[in-house]
């Protein structure tokens, strides 16, 4: 099968093309495109080098699905226009909350994918290992209401925030003055308690995103409450999450229930080092669970670390999940 990738020189592009290359997909022809800017490029996959198409001149009907990884402005414009010629998989914010829109995580909802009329949304990084770990454990418990502090790594902004976090720590480590052009303040070594624009009430929509699109994905009656952080940490999203069940739970069953959810891990020692940090998540393809505890204010409620890289289930290889279900559905037809 054909697939296609627009914004295939950007962190996530680049991010899928690598997850394409172990994938179980057998692509027939991988089209690549991007902007003017980084038209002509050639990217390497499956040992063959393919020259990067201009977007504006590129021919959606080449491929059976097409991957969106090239931020919201360029989905509002050419996803409509796209998805009449090809199954469009986006992973901006512009569709996620679009009612006739399935938002989809591979291993918790994909019965939506059924009702998809040719665009299918990626949700949010921060929001997609969340409800990996809530899927289970509202099957068993119900929920009630969930608080969840995020620490957020520079690549979930963009290559030039990521670059920005390497220049600041050397300009820090010189004694220079530190300049931020991407952030609203200094990121080297310090934390910023602002993810996307602000909203009417206080929030960020980075925080809006993390409640509604969970809502949309598991049960609109979650009641859920966010503080999204940056972090100078380059990859990989953490996660501080309180979740408080409908009745009490027994903690033993909700490690196990957790240890056997599709696409988590729970490593949870009670040690110095038993647990998982966003360094070590950087490159695997798993979520990873620590810190599974009792809240001791609340004996309906728990409190547990998650740790996942946001390029690769955060977006590309979530991504990349999704394609696969639906070519096992069109191979079927």
């Amino acid at each position: 099968m054909n697939l296609a990738i627009i914004g295939a020189t950007g962190n996530v592009g680049r991010k899928i093309i690598e997850v394409l290359e172990k994938s179980s997909i057998k692509v027939k022809d991988l089209f690549l495109v991007a902007s003017a800017k980084s038209a002509g490029k050639k990217l390497s996959f499956k040992k063959k080098e393919i020259l990067v198409e201009q977007l504006e001149n590129y021919d959606f009907s080449k491929a059976k699905i097409t991957i969106f990884a090239a931020g919201s402005e360029i989905a509002k414009e050419w996803v409509p226009k796209a998805s009449k010629k090809s199954i469009i998989i986006d992973n901006s914010k512009y569709f996620r909350m679009e009612k006739d829109v399935p938002l989809v995580v591979a291993e918790v909802n994909p019965y939506e994918l059924k009702k998809h009329k040719n665009i299918i949304a990626n949700p949010n990084c921060s929001t997609i290992q969340l409800v990996l770990t809530l899927k289970p454990l509202h099957e068993e418990y119900k929920i009630k209401r969930v608080v969840v502090s995020t620490y957020q790594a520079v690549s979930g902004a963009g290559k030039a925030q990521t670059d920005e976090l390497f220049s600041q720590t050397e300009s820090y480590l010189k004694g220079e003055t530190v300049k931020s052009k991407n952030f609203t303040k200094q990121i080297a070594f310090n934390l910023i308690p602002h993810i996307d624009t602000f909203v009417d009430n206080g929030y960020t929509k980075e925080e809006w995103k993390m409640e509604n699109e969970t809502k949309k994905i598991l049960d609109k009656k979650i009641e859920l409450t966010a503080t999204c952080v940056r972090v100078p940490v380059k990859t990989s999203h953490s996660e501080s999450v309180n979740i408080e069940f409908e009745n009490e739970y027994d903690l033993e069953k909700v490690k196990k229930i957790l240890s056997k959810a599709p696409g988590c891990k729970v490593v949870d020692e009670r040690k110095d080092g038993g647990y998982i940090t966003p360094a070590e998540a950087e490159g695997d393809n798993l979520t990873f669970v620590s810190r599974i505890r009792k809240d001791n204010s609340n004996k309906k409620a728990l409190n547990m670390w998650i740790v996942s890289d946001n390029l690769l289930k955060g977006a590309a290889l979530n991504s990349v999940q999704i394609a696969e279900i639906l070519i096992k559905k069109l191979n079927e037809k």
